[in-house]
């Protein structure tokens, strides 16, 4: 009998980190479908794939899971130049960090197609095949936007996927939902991370740089073409975020320059308040399932 398959559509850091993951599971072949030679001959050094083939689009009409782990762009032109190769009944996901556009990207797909929206929230400072692992997603959250035609089938095969690759949980959102949450916990903490590395002072201030300065900066040395897609393919969300947190520094910044001790004391005390509230709920395990 012949068996299932799982195709990996780019082997970068989450893809190559899945790859390895999801082998074993259940009857299924993995996959790995690369573009250039130097990743195709690490990810074979690498075991990162059952298989590894430079031609995705042989592969297409035979996988019964495709999983796209490109960038943003990468997943949006292979939907559209390559919708009418999928495997009829095949489930389709992808990992990119913004959902609603590469949702709205899916609608091409035929009827026949289920195009679920994934988001594994695990990652590195570092990319590429050379930093991945098959433990990266271990007690980590996995997120789920289905689409209007996701089947009950599907998504239980996902949440066994998720478990042989040890995800912590599972969390079912909307994409329009993700991409506020995310625009807020990631793709703003990035953008204040990038802001202080342009400060001109960053490089006359070596060696007097203290934790909280590493802790802040430390997502700045980011992949600048695929964040720029990730921030304006997010731009609503992101930009409302944005603005919120320049509306709070000026509220801090007016507090110092007028020497107004109570209410800066007033607004440190609100704020230490909520983060020894959430680091609390933490330390209980209320965070588990994340409040979509």
């Amino acid at each position: 009998m012949e068996r299932k398959r799982i195709l990996v559509v780019g082997l970068g850091l989450i893809g190559a980190s899945l790859s390895m993951a999801l082998q074993g599971f259940e009857d299924y072949e993995v996959v790995g479908a690369v573009r250039s030679r130097s990743t195709y001959d690490k990810a074979v050094a690498k075991r990162a794939a059952d298989r590894v083939t430079f031609d995705h689009a042989a592969e297409l009409p035979g996988a019964d899971v495709v999983i796209l782990c490109q960038d943003p762009a990468g997943i949006i032109g292979f939907l559209r130049d390559n919708r009418e190769r999928f495997k009829p009944g095949c489930l389709v996901c992808d990992v990119c960090g913004v959902k609603t556009a590469v949702m709205r990207a899916a609608e091409c797909l035929p009827d026949s197609v289920d195009f679920i929206g994934c988001h594994p929230m695990a990652g590195k400072e570092v990319s590429g095949i050379d930093n991945a692992e098959g433990t990266l997603f271990r007690n980590t959250h996995f997120i789920v936007t289905p689409g209007p035609r996701a089947t009950p089938e599907h998504l239980d095969l996902l949440h066994r996927m998720a478990d042989w690759c040890q995800f912590g949980d599972v969390i079912e959102t909307t994409p329009e939902r993700h991409d506020e949450m995310i625009a807020y916990t990631s793709q703003m903490m990035h953008v204040i991370a990038v802001s202080v590395c342009d400060n001109e002072e960053l490089f006359s201030c070596m060696g007097f740089e203290g934790g909280s300065f590493r802790d802040c900066t430390r997502v700045a040395a980011l992949d600048p073409a695929m964040w720029t897609q990730l921030f304006t393919l997010n731009a609503p969300a992101l930009s409302k975020m944005v603005s919120e947190l320049e509306a709070r520094i000026h509220q801090y910044r007016t507090a110092i320059e007028s020497n107004d001790r109570e209410t800066l004391r007033t607004m440190l005390a609100h704020a230490s308040d909520r983060k020894k509230q959430i680091n609390l709920e933490r330390a209980r395990g209320d965070d588990v399932h994340p409040k979509f």
